[in-house]
């Protein structure tokens, strides 16, 4: 890996099939220099320590686009009081290491003081869908992701971003963002990858014990209980939604944020019985560890 300086202030790391980029100023002239030639840029933001799941994300941005550019910022406004950012996993090598494997073109990596300079206090915040589920739990949480994502928008001026559909409500509010500020960005979203066992992937499950490992399950065992129970025939979401917490709950070692089931876009719960695609939505905790999962019933 080599380095060349881009101006005064900022640098960019190249190696033989990937550019390195840490300043917005210098990924705006990079974005700007693609766009002008005609091409088009997918995206893909993350907070680094990579799984499949993130990689699934590039490989449908690499697709549909031309140039991808992955984000790795573990972006501190979306961590709330006593949470886990300090402890947060990160290896950048091998991020990149597995990003130019799959051909990202561009690795946009901006420090805390580039991405949130001193004296900065412009805040973005999409109302209604940030207060339920994760939102009533985690109440600074969205607003962080919302104005993250927004100066990522800024600073890579993708045409296509991906997101996973394991963070299905960020999914609705970034697409809500993106629809109310005109960002003309196309919301792509990949299933969630799994672990042969049925666990959703995610970089916290590196925190999880052998013992707390197994009994995680309980999450991915409750939504394939609501799916059987939907394709039987059932449509009573409150029912479905008690026999969902009483799975989780059945293992004893986990303790529940929440259960739900909504309507995908809106977040908001069924009244009566369901007659289109539902999202059913799990939080909890197990250790010091808080994982999340769904699964969408009557999707076509």
């Amino acid at each position: 890996m080599t380095r060349s300086l881009s101006c005064c202030v900022t640098w960019v790391e190249t190696t033989d099939r990937m550019h390195i980029i840490r300043s917005i100023e210098e990924m705006q002239r990079e974005a700007n220099s693609h766009r002008a030639a005609g091409a088009v840029i997918g995206f893909v933001p993350t907070m680094g320590f990579l799984h499949e799941g993130h990689l699934d994300l590039l490989r449908l941005a690499r697709r549909r686009s031309d140039v991808t550019v992955c984000s790795i910022f573990v972006n501190p406004t979306q961590f709330g009081e006593g949470e886990d950012l300090a402890r947060y996993p990160r290896d950048f090598d091998r991020d990149c290491r597995l990003l130019e494997a799959v051909g990202c073109d561009i690795v946009f990596a901006p420090g805390v003081e580039e991405m949130y300079p001193e004296g900065d206090t412009t805040w973005v915040q999409v109302e209604g869908l940030t207060n339920v589920l994760e939102g009533a739990f985690r109440p600074t949480h969205f607003r962080g992701v919302t104005t993250v994502v927004a100066k990522l928008f800024h600073a890579v001026r993708p045409h296509l971003a991906a997101f996973g559909q394991k963070d299905a409500q960020q999914v609705a509010v970034i697409r809500r963002m993106t629809r109310d500020l005109r960002f003309g960005v196309e919301i792509a979203v990949a299933p969630i990858r799994r672990e042969k066992d049925g666990l959703a992937m995610s970089s916290r499950n590196t925190y999880l014990d052998k013992d707390e490992r197994k009994e995680a399950l309980a999450l991915y065992r409750s939504l394939q209980t609501a799916q059987r129970l939907f394709s039987g025939g059932e449509r009573r979401p409150e029912f479905i939604q008690r026999v969902v917490e009483e799975e989780i709950l059945r293992s004893g070692a986990m303790k529940l944020d929440y259960t739900a089931v909504v309507h995908p876009d809106s977040m908001q719960p069924y009244e009566g019985a369901i007659d289109g695609p539902a999202l059913v939505a799990v939080a909890a905790r197990i250790g010091s560890t808080r994982l999340i999962d769904n699964t969408v019933l009557g999707e076509e």
